[in-house]
């Protein structure tokens, strides 16, 4: 019989191949672009391209969670959104706010946001795409009415607040070092916990975890709670950056996020992916999209792009699927002849 470890093994081994593979192709992009326009290698540029990667790194890391557990969570646009415009509006109406607070306040709006999509779907038991996607429009919504014709100004936000968006530490813009912080904790966290272990178990077969003594719906419904503060935590970042906001903040981002999880190897089902390969794939996205900038090729390549990336990714993640089952199970009829 095939003992968990080694099929451990081997997931981790087709992890760190999609890992490869997208730093592979990510630097091969960018000295491409390096070679059409000398400018895209400067410092300048390597910085804007982190700063455009920052928010949808964060985003991705708590997709991941959710999605390992063979949900989705379609909300994190619109929780973002909300989160910066009532941030935004509180520094408005109160000049003085500590960015401490403004950090909490914005975890605890997205914080909320997952909770009550979380609870929906664990008790009610509800489909996740159709409570998320109800979220969407549900957070949209409410945005949309207490933002109407509201611009949040960056004469309102203070300066300490808005350095944190363009200020660098050793080259770095301190906005992306934050989500490169949170996606090493949530990796090691994923790698070195039973419990976040368990979301895996979850997504490769729920009925099964649940009869091995997996809490299947308090482990999805924190996955939920996770990815809304990470959403939440997103609008102060993109707050930070701007400086401004309104109604629109995080529009479409919800698609940008799950197409970078699905590239760095996440399964669209369940139950594989980390969250630096979704962190990756995000940074891929945006260096692709910069390298169409600077190569003069029409913004609408881009998505198009994107898609033939969820496309390849999904084939070669169904290809190295079968072929590991394939192992698995010359392995396990290797040892029942032995």
């Amino acid at each position: 019989m095939v003992t968990p470890a080694r099929s451990h093994r081997i997931a981790e081994t087709l992890t760190r191949f999609r890992a490869s593979s997208l730093i592979a192709i990510i630097l091969i992009i960018f000295a491409l672009a390096s070679i059409k326009s000398s400018g895209f290698a400067n410092l300048i540029s390597i910085q804007q391209m982190l700063t455009n990667a920052a928010l949808f790194v964060l985003l991705a890391i708590g997709e991941t969670l959710v999605l390992v557990t063979r949900n989705v969570d379609l909300s994190v646009g619109s929780t973002l959104g909300i989160s910066a415009f009532l941030v935004g509006d509180l520094f408005t109406h109160h000049p003085g706010t500590p960015i401490w607070l403004a950090f909490v306040v914005g975890i605890g709006i997205g914080a909320v946001c997952g909770t009550v999509i979380g609870f929906i779907v664990t008790v009610a038991n509800v489909p996740s795409l159709v409570v998320s996607l109800a979220g969407l429009y549900i957070i949209r919504g409410i945005l949309n009415i207490i933002g109407l014709g509201i611009q949040i100004e960056p004469s309102a936000i203070s300066l300490s607040f808005q350095k944190i968006g363009f200020e660098t530490f050793a080259g770095i813009p301190w906005i992306f070092i934050i989500p490169a912080v949170v996606a090493l904790v949530a990796a090691y966290f994923m790698r070195s916990y039973r419990s976040a272990r368990e979301l895996y178990a979850i997504g490769s077969n729920p009925d099964a975890a649940a009869l091995a003594g997996v809490p299947v719906k308090r482990r999805v419904f924190t996955a939920f709670v996770i990815s809304g503060s990470l959403a939440g935590l997103g609008g102060v970042l993109f707050l930070s950056e701007f400086a401004t906001v309104d109604a629109t903040a995080g529009t479409g981002y919800e698609l940008l996020v799950i197409a970078s999880c699905v590239i760095g190897g996440v399964a669209i089902f369940g139950g594989s992916g980390s969250v630096i390969g979704a962190a990756l794939g995000a940074i891929l996205l945006q260096v692709i999209n910069q390298a169409l900038v600077v190569s003069n090729v029409s913004s609408f390549w881009d998505s198009a792009l994107a898609g033939a990336l969820i496309l390849f990714t999904i084939a070669v993640d169904r290809l190295l699927s079968n072929r590991a089952s394939v192992a698995l199970r010359l392995k396990q009829g290797a040892v029942r002849v032995e």
